[in-house]
């Protein structure tokens, strides 16, 4: 439920008046929408899968508006990013959204309601919690752990790349309708949202979920979507990314191989690559990496929701 009660913060309707400004009854019909707009005061129910959200997961929006007349769309942000409603019934809707691995105990909504000519702008906030996530003490050579400036600046320029490419995400439409998979049967080496402390200092948190592996052992597509990017990366080593569509996007790093080009359509249990230790690694492993748009979060808590386990109708809303 929301910590506080939603609050309609603005109202548009037209601006321009639709065709001649000397007939009283045009103008009369321009001025309607915004004499009538204090009394469709909107509101909304907000509800969340999990129940309690954890810093740094996929959750699964569920609103409800409560206004006069029909609501014809719906959209709005969380964190920056957009949301991509879905509706069976023209009553609830549905969208996924990523919780921030940083920030206080509430996460703001911002939605837009549509109807007709209508946009109501609605803010309210939901409760969350922080990740309950360790810290690992890592002893590596100085040269790892503190890159030199010509690799700092390839660093940026890549992270830069890569965030284009996340954020791309939400202009494709929705590629998948089955539940997603790992994309390795391995034992999990590293957890999402880890501190590392290198060499007795905490420089960075580990935002993906590390598998143990050999070097050759097969990635799966976890779920069907189009190849973003196969890139070489300084961190990363090689890695693909691929882009599930509605803001959605997952990658796989230091790999030894790619067998997918750049907008190839892929099926999920698809081997797209294989396992290596390329980028700055010390020894071979996959790291997968899960963002919805540029908010990176636990690639278990996107199995956890959109897994095996969850009926399909109930992923994201029947489209």
């Amino acid at each position: 439920m929301p910590l506080d009660g939603p609050r309609v913060v603005s109202r548009s309707a037209p601006r321009t008046p639709p065709v001649n400004l000397k007939s009283p009854w045009w103008l009369a019909a321009w001025l309607l929408p915004w004499l009538v707009a204090p009394r469709l005061a909107a509101q909304v129910a907000v509800e969340t899968e999990p129940a309690i959200p954890r810093r740094g997961s996929l959750i699964r929006l569920k609103v409800t508006p409560t206004i006069d007349g029909l609501v014809t769309g719906l959209g709005g942000e969380v964190a920056g990013e957009p949301l991509h409603f879905s509706s069976s019934d023209g009553i609830t809707w549905h969208t996924l959204a990523g919780v921030p691995f940083s920030g206080g105990d509430s996460l703001e909504i911002t939605l837009v309601l549509r109807q007709a000519e209508l946009h109501d702008t609605v803010r309210t906030s939901i409760a969350v919690v922080p990740g309950d996530y360790p810290v690992e003490h890592l002893r590596v050579s100085p040269r790892m752990a503190e890159p030199d400036s010509a690799a700092r600046v390839r660093i940026a320029r890549e992270s830069a790349r890569a965030r284009r490419v996340s954020r791309a995400a939400h202009d494709t439409p929705r590629l998948w309708d089955q539940p997603f998979l790992v994309p390795i049967n391995s034992r999990i080496t590293s957890s999402y949202g880890t501190g590392r402390e290198f060499n007795g200092r905490v420089t960075s948190r580990h935002f993906g979920t590390d598998y143990n592996g050999r070097t050759g052992d097969p990635v799966h597509a976890p779920n069907a979507g189009r190849v973003a990017l196969v890139a070489n990366f300084y961190l990363a080593g090689k890695v693909i990314y691929l882009d599930h569509g509605e803001g959605l996007i997952s990658a796989y790093f230091h790999l030894s191989r790619a067998r997918v080009q750049v907008g190839e359509q892929v099926e999920r249990g698809q081997v797209i690559g294989a396992v290596g230790q390329s980028g700055r690694v010390t020894g071979p492993h996959l790291h997968w990496v899960v963002r919805y748009g540029t908010t990176t979060v636990d690639p278990m808590s996107v199995v956890g929701l959109l897994g095996e386990q969850t009926a399909q109708g109930e992923m994201t809303g029947e489209k």
